[in-house]
């Protein structure tokens, strides 16, 4: 049986192909053809949806005959959710791909990165290759529900309501194709301060040994708008109602970041009502106290049917080329640590490798799609060769969400094929890229070459 990585492969027997998602979790699939669009809402197979032309969902177990699907179809992506529509799949244990044969024989077995905020995962895809078909590992998240995923494939849904949100909020973290890629950021003019905010924020900073952060001008812009768009929608998000994301907002206002966090809140009627909120738990304190931000903007709306006050308050650093090199090279610092209490010898920074993450990276955030195969269909060794390496093999990990160097690396070791990558004896050199907005927030990829 084979174990896939993201990105992994395999051709597929001739016959049904059963596909099972045990777990706390809502199987889907999309039926698509060669343009990745459905040719109408019956190719989307879901719980109300359970039977469509050479595909049947029963209960966690999907089972496609692709001799047998419409005229066309080119591609079955497999797509999980909560059973729960309210929780992260970050909650819930890792979801794991078990795929057998027409005889029941096991095939392949996938266990994506574990997802964070996401609340859709697209987990696989049968994808037609000549005359046969063949499997790929995927683990792409989405942040916005089955009804962005059926959006991008061309479905036409109309969602219930959202149900309100508590009255008080909680900090939470995080696909527009015209998100500009991440450029070095230059600072921008002060926002003034009539609330007093900084007051409040600073001591607290202080006494913890974090530098006063200022406020500023396009991070404010940027917050006021998400929270406009959360009082008018009635309900936290770190999305907004056309699905732009609060990070894709603050790279629109110009302010492209190395370091992000935010907090989305409703509830507290003031500023210090506001601070004394986000100093109460660990995740919000955290986000509010972090020494590695120098920048913060805040903003508050009142929703107009409930009377509730919104507050959006962003916290960033700026994208700097120094600070660029310094975050890759903590990545390499903690990969190689990990080698090294392996027993193996470091890997050595390849310029060449270091362009074609960065690359990766920096496309994933300006084409809004999160996967080891790009929108072109380019692979990482097609990356690497279009970078100048001349490297025989090549593997890649990447990630988003992680908002440092030391919870990347966490990350991929503890998923198997991340850290088979990391660990693997044959490697020799890697590139890091990493790149600030788009959906999640941060965008990870590490190149590896021997």
């Amino acid at each position: 049986m084979n174990e896939l990585v993201p990105g992994g492969n395999l051709p597929l027997p001739g016959g049904t192909t059963t596909l099972r998602v045990p777990g706390p979790f809502d199987v889907s699939a999309l039926i698509t053809d060669e343009s990745g669009k459905v040719g109408g809402d019956a190719d989307f197979v879901f719980y109300n949806q359970p039977t469509a032309t050479g595909a049947r969902l029963q209960g966690d177990t999907l089972t496609v005959d692709p001799d047998r699907l419409r005229a066309g179809a080119a591609r079955v992506t497999v797509v999980i959710s909560p059973a729960d529509p309210g929780t992260p799949l970050g909650r819930l244990p890792a979801p794991t791909l078990h795929v057998t044969d027409a005889g029941s024989r096991p095939l392949a077995r996938f266990t994506p990165a574990r997802p964070q905020r996401e609340t859709v995962l697209l987990l696989a895809e049968l994808y037609r290759r000549g005359t046969g078909w063949k499997l790929r590992a995927l683990g792409q998240g989405y942040a916005d529900g089955l009804a962005g995923i059926a959006r991008d494939f061309g479905v036409d849904i109309t969602e219930d309501p959202a149900p309100g949100p508590a009255p008080v909020g909680a900090a939470r973290g995080g696909r527009s194709p015209n998100s500009p890629a991440p450029n070095p950021s230059t600072p921008g003019s002060p926002a003034p301060d009539p609330t007093g905010f900084l007051a409040l924020v600073n001591p607290a900073r202080a006494r913890v040994g974090s530098p006063p952060v200022t406020l500023d001008a396009r991070l404010a812009s940027a917050a006021q708008a998400h929270v406009s768009d959360m009082a008018a929608a009635g309900h936290l998000s770190t999305d907004s109602r056309d699905g732009t994301s609060v990070y894709q907002r603050v790279i629109r206002a110009g302010y492209a970041y190395l370091t992000v966090g935010e907090h989305l809140v409703s509830g507290p009627r003031t500023p210090a009502e506001f601070v004394e909120y986000c100093l109460r738990t660990e995740q919000t304190r955290r986000i509010l106290l972090e020494r590695d931000v120098t920048h913060v903007g805040l903003a508050q709306a009142v929703a107009p049917r409930s009377g509730d006050v919104y507050w959006t308050a962003l916290w960033a650093k700026p994208l700097t080329e120094g600070g660029l090199a310094q975050v890759a090279r903590g990545v390499v610092e903690l990969t190689n640590a990990e080698r090294t209490r392996a027993g193996l010898p470091p890997l050595a920074v390849d310029p060449l490798l270091a362009a074609a993450a960065q690359a990766h990276s920096t496309d994933m955030v300006a084409r809004a799609f999160y996967s080891h195969t790009s929108p072109d269909g380019s692979q990482p060794w097609d990356r690497a060769a279009a970078a100048g390496s001349l490297r025989r093999t090549i593997g890649e990990n990447i990630a988003c969400g992680q908002r440092s160097p030391a919870e990347v690396v966490e990350g991929w070791m503890n998923s198997p094929g991340h850290r088979a990558n990391i660990l693997k004896p044959d490697f020799t050199h890697i590139g890091v890229g990493f790149a600030g907005g788009g959906q999640m927030g941060t965008y990870w990829t590490q190149l590896f070459g021997a």
